[in-house]
Parts: C-alpha cells; structure tokens; sequence
C-alpha cells in the first residue's frame, strides 16, 4: 500500500549566501525540489541555451548540511492546454546537484 503524501514529508531548506547570510526558506521532500523552487527565482533567459548558471547552496534547517546546486531558469512560451489563470510565458528552471558540505558552525 502506498503512502501518502503529508505536510510533515515536507522539509524546509534555508538559502544560504556565500558570506553565510541566510535568506529564503523553499520547502521540498527531497533537496533538488526546493533548489528547482530556488533556481526559478533567478534572472531567466530568453532559452535554456543562453541562461547563466548560477550557483545555488541549501542548508536543511536544524542541520549542517549544505546541498550544492548549480540552477539556471529561462522564459518560453506557455503550453497551449494551459489554464486560464497562467500567463503566456512562464519561467522554467533546471538545476545540477554539485555536491554536500557539511558546516563547522551555522
């Protein structure tokens, strides 16, 4: 039998500059979907071939892990079967896991 998903899978990841200032919190059940949360967030391109790679860090709360991403995001076109509410062009996003560091301190 098949479980469920709950709010209590959910867990929260901080963003975490390179100084160590921590920003926005993204909520995901595994790290990669709160970077993808994170990585839309970021000045899109005109097509996934032009954005910029940029690089995303993501501290679970109430560890020292930190995930490390490299996110880009770029703008197309809708699809056609979109709902009414949905703009035309939305933001897409894809991420590349980078690795795990584990902090001294927070």
């Amino acid at each position: 039998m098949a479980s469920e998903t709950t709010k209590s899978d959910h867990r929260n990841f901080v963003v975490r500059e390179d100084d160590g200032e921590e920003t926005s919190v993204f909520t995901g059940q595994t790290p990669r979907q709160a970077a993808l949360k994170a990585a839309r967030r970021l000045d899109a391109a005109e097509s996934e071939q032009e954005a910029t790679r940029e690089s995303i860090r993501l501290r679970e709360t109430s560890t020292k892990k930190l995930h490390l991403y490299e996110g880009w995001a770029w703008r197309e076109q809708a699809p056609e079967t979109k709902p009414d509410w949905m703009p035309e062009m939305i933001t897409q996003a894809n991420v590349s896991k980078e690795g795990i560091e584990h902090l001294d301190e927070l």
